[in-house]
């Protein structure tokens, strides 16, 4: 998923779907998950010269990717579409002077209570032993990049550093995540339930666990019928409620939730045991997946009236 904080960030983005051809070759593309460039001139009834210039503009922007690969009469060029959704805010562009950023490794819990199957592994190397609870405790569990577990919680602690006397506004969360089953399963749905300090913010269900194609920061030595890569989710809690990806998931807003600059902020992700669709966790972070980043999350604060003190 690409997030596109404000209209004029998207300038771009926007030039290049504003051409009939240009969204023709995105809707072939995901219809055949990818086409060499030869044939995707020919159904488009277009040049190769032609064709060039359009996939260019598209591939600036981030919406597709090309690569080489070795063919019978020589290299050929795969295109292959990139993202699964775009996320436009319309809303006015927060002052970013008022903005704390931060991230969160995945090894990086401060609690937990999972069930096999289940494990971690480091860009390098697996942690310990798959489906044995105890290394999620181990030391090197600090540099994991990814972990998985079929049900129960991992918790983190998100830094909480601005401003003396200022309450949050917003918390806005991205992670890259999927199902946990036993292999891979591009249909196994899981009920993801995310909570901040305790307090029950909403669930989201994943509808997999995705090993089709290698993930793109997938490290080589990973194994190919494992986990490969997740959903770019964007968790968003403000004064109208949390939504997910831009749907609200629940009325719970972000002041129910109370958080000041002295306030430890703990953000739990849990598969339940009673939940409908119990398919397990995977948080994928730097090294792993189709997205370069951690666990990330943006803090928006302002002032504390006098009323409120």
């Amino acid at each position: 998923m690409l997030h596109i904080k404000s209209l004029d960030e998207g300038l771009e983005l926007f030039k290049a779907l504003g051409s009939n051809i240009r969204i023709e070759i995105i809707k072939i593309l995901r219809e055949n998950n990818g086409m060499n460039m030869n044939d995707l001139a020919s159904r488009l009834n277009i040049t190769n010269g032609a064709l060039t210039s359009h996939i260019k503009k598209l591939e600036d922007c981030g919406l597709i990717s090309t690569a080489s690969e070795s063919a019978g009469h020589g290299n050929q060029k795969i295109c292959t579409v990139l993202l699964d959704k775009i996320l436009i805010d319309l809303e006015n562009t927060d002052d970013e002077q008022n903005v704390y950023q931060t991230e969160l490794k995945v090894g990086h819990y401060s609690n937990y209570n999972i069930y096999p199957t289940c494990g971690l592994a480091s860009s390098t190397a697996l942690i310990g032993e798959v489906d044995d609870t105890r290394y999620f405790a181990h030391p090197d569990r600090y540099n994991a990049d990814i972990l998985w577990f079929t049900r129960g919680f991992v918790e983190y602690i998100i830094p909480n550093f601005i401003p003396f006397s200022q309450k949050i506004d917003k918390l806005t969360i991205s992670a890259e995540l999927s199902s946990e089953a036993p292999g891979v399963n591009d249909v196994w749905p899981s009920d993801i339930s995310f909570y901040i300090n305790d307090t029950f913010i909403g669930s989201w269900t994943s509808p997999g666990d995705f090993g089709d194609v290698n993930g793109i920061f997938t490290p080589e030595w990973w194994f190919p019928n494992w986990n490969q890569y997740g959903l770019l989710k964007l968790l968003v809690i403000n004064k109208r409620g949390t939504f997910m990806d831009g749907l609200q998931i629940s009325n719970v807003t972000i002041y129910d939730l109370n958080l000041t600059d002295k306030s430890t902020i703990r953000l739990k992700m849990a598969v339940n045991e009673d939940s409908v669709h119990v398919g397990g966790l995977t948080i994928f972070g730097k090294n792993f997946g189709n997205y370069n980043q951690d666990i990330n999350v943006r803090i928006n604060y302002s002032p504390i009236s006098q009323e409120q003190e």
